[in-house]
């Protein structure tokens, strides 16, 4: 067990942190959801039947939805632009000898570009699950206030669906800006995302 988490405990940890963290959403969202019915008259929910409810998995979907678009694209732009000094870039200067050693390898294309890929189809089905989850709220307040059901494309061409993408997206992005930029000058000791704590500013690459 010791070696196990030796060797894995970037992963355990972080898995953990996943875990504890959703669970605290599920219910603190189950009590806002119903406190929100409550104060609307409406019938009070179990745990259980929260955890299939669109308003779980709408925040669910959109969050994940964010943080997958934010690492697809930060994986591939990384490939083609250069931040001077960051340690999240790769050196501008070494450019040619990176596209001179891509050309030399074999492996097939959907290896080589299997990382932004996986990253891609875990956003769609982000993308779907925000969807699906958002739709099924929308139409369970518009059923409380007699209105007529919404169709998925009419859901997905609204403004509260892509309100509810945007303001998480814009956050991921503003994040990796951040380490981008701040890893140029700051440091953290025994990190791969920083830098050593003697390289001058302007070098790139960790």
């Amino acid at each position: 067990m010791r070696m196990l988490f030796r060797n894995n405990g970037l992963s355990i940890v972080l898995l953990a942190l996943f875990l504890a963290f959703w669970t605290g959403q599920s219910i603190t969202g189950f009590h806002v959801f119903n406190d929100d019915l409550e104060l609307h008259n409406g019938a009070l929910i179990t745990y259980r039947e929260y955890l299939t409810s669109g308003h779980f998995w709408q925040a669910t979907g959109e969050n994940w939805e964010s943080e997958f678009l934010q690492m697809g694209a930060y994986v591939i732009l990384t490939t083609m632009l250069f931040q001077k000094g960051s340690a999240e870039s790769n050196d501008p200067d070494k450019a040619e000898s990176f596209k001179s050693k891509r050309k030399r390898r074999n492996w097939s294309w959907l290896y080589r570009n299997s990382l932004s890929l996986a990253f891609f189809a875990l956003l769609v089905a982000s993308f779907l699950l925000h969807a699906a989850g958002g739709l099924r709220q929308l139409n369970q307040e518009r059923a409380e206030h007699g209105e007529s059901v919404e169709t998925i494309g009419g859901f997905l061409r609204s403004f509260e669906f892509w309100f509810q993408s945007f303001q998480n997206w814009q956050s991921e992005f503003l994040a990796v800006l951040s380490i981008v930029v701040l890893s140029i000058f700051l440091r953290q000791d025994g990190s791969p995302e920083s830098k050593d704590v003697e390289a001058p500013n302007s070098e790139t690459g960790s």
